[in-house]
């Protein structure tokens, strides 16, 4: 499927790969393909979110907060969510170390493999990345269009709709429908 990404489409799976890794977690995410996005600041897509009021470092400060972790392993609107029910999740990281040790719920870092070893890494994107990636190509199809764009790829988000890249968007204060709209209106400018 990748062979009919422009180089541009590519930078932004390379991009959203490095992300993922960055953050120290095997697949790719939602929020990392949208992170890739952003990364070139030129593409049709940012110039679109751009123009829709969405800025590019709001929605960087948004996927970092949401993918923020702390010793419990869980982000802070989780920790939140289970304090708001009555949950004391620092009483239970303190009985887990207290029984498993220090760090017990930290999570393990993989032995380096020998490079003459190495095999292709599977599951190197998420369920829902993966769907965003199947969707970006399917809406190049609908549009009769023989690439796949960075704005096939926001057009994959948009559709895939309940990634953390979409939430993201959304808490950004984009309208996902109009944005789908925009997107559209702009490829038919183009071509």
């Amino acid at each position: 499927m990748f062979e009919r990404f422009t180089e541009r489409a590519r930078g932004v799976v390379h991009h959203a790969l490095t992300e993922a890794r960055a953050e120290g977690r095997r697949p790719v995410g939602t929020e990392h393909l949208l992170l890739g996005l952003l990364a070139d600041g030129d593409n049709l897509a940012v110039r679109l979110l751009s123009a829709g009021g969405i800025e590019a470092d709001r929605l960087r400060a948004g996927v970092a907060r949401h993918s923020a972790q702390g010793v419990d392993g869980l982000g802070t609107a989780d920790a939140a969510a289970l304090r708001e029910i009555g949950v004391d999740l620092a009483a239970i990281v303190a009985r887990i170390e207290e029984s498993f040790g220090p760090d017990a719920l930290r999570e393990a870092v993989p032995r380096p493999r020998r490079w003459w070893r190495r095999r292709p890494e599977r599951g190197t994107f998420s369920p829902r990345a993966k769907k965003v990636l199947e969707l970006s190509l399917r809406e190049a199809l609908r549009l009769r269009h023989r690439h796949i764009g960075t704005e096939h790829i926001l057009l994959g988000l948009l559709r895939e709709g309940n990634g953390l890249g979409a939430q993201v968007l959304t808490e950004a204060g984009a309208d996902l429908d109009d944005l789908r709209r925009r997107v559209e209106a702009a490829l038919r400018e183009v071509a």
